[in-house]
């Protein structure tokens, strides 16, 4: 469905992590509304199929990047610059799912999950920078797990505190230059992965601890994000917001 706003007319956005889901559907939203997108993401394959989904013309440019790899991300950069010269807009988005006991996480894992879901948004932001205008907008993708112990979770969920954490202090160090910067932090979110990996009996209680009754969609994400990078929310800064349904702060009537 059209959006009616053109809240991001002129502006020029990336996501990372954009090729489906959440990142997938804040660029579809983003362009709704006016702007221009950059999509990154590891596959060219999913980008490929993102770009037509998208239907968006020369608006959409699809980039092929390991947010863990730094020359990746060089890359990136050098072709934002090559085409757009600026960015108004960055959603740092992509990130990899990992549960598992403490006791069953290898080093490879520790360092593959940290590579992407700390080091890749911290490059990410770090090397955009140079490019982003002065009054722009950075949002960050973190976890409802920040919020609430989760059993094999402490790996992902250490590094969701993380970006969290590192939002915070952007915030601050960032504000000489009118750059906000602010992360969200979604519930149970109705994306393909969380339907290939999760079990139906495991959605139905999911279900079920939302005192909104239904898992969140990619949309829900989307429209949260476009309004934390618009001007209409040009006073908040350094903040969290969970976009959950009330998993973390409302009990559901059915669990009384």
């Amino acid at each position: 469905m059209p959006i009616a706003t053109a809240r991001f007319d002129g502006k020029i956005a990336l996501v990372t992590g954009g090729s489906s889901g959440m990142g997938l559907a804040t660029a579809r939203r983003l362009l709704d509304e006016g702007a221009q997108v950059v999509i990154a993401a590891r596959g060219k394959p999913g980008l490929d199929a993102a770009v037509e989904e998208l239907n968006a013309g020369d608006r959409v440019h699809a980039v092929s990047a390991d947010v863990a790899d730094s020359s990746d991300l060089d890359g990136l950069v050098d072709v934002i610059a090559a085409q757009h010269g600026r960015l108004d807009v960055v959603f740092a988005n992509a990130g990899v799912g990992a549960f598992a006991p403490i006791t069953d996480i290898t080093e490879a894992e520790l360092d593959r999950v940290i590579s992407t879901n700390f080091k890749g948004v911290f490059l990410t932001i770090q090397k955009t920078l140079p490019l982003l205008a002065d009054g722009g907008a950075i949002v960050v993708n973190s976890s409802w797990a920040v919020h609430r112990g989760v059993p094999a979770a402490s790996l992902y969920s250490a590094t969701k505190a993380a970006v969290l954490s590192l939002a915070q202090s952007l915030a601050a160090e960032l504000a000489p230059r009118k750059i906000r910067v602010n992360s969200i932090s979604p519930g149970y979110i109705e994306t393909p992965s969380y339907r290939a990996n999760v079990s139906d009996a495991a959605k139905a209680a999911a279900v079920q601890a939302v005192a909104a009754g239904r898992l969140g969609t990619s949309e829900d994400i989307a429209a949260a994000v476009a309004f934390l990078a618009s001007d209409e929310a040009s006073y908040l800064n350094g903040q969290d917001l969970l976009i959950d349904g009330g998993l973390i702060a409302a009990i559901p009537a059915t669990m009384l």
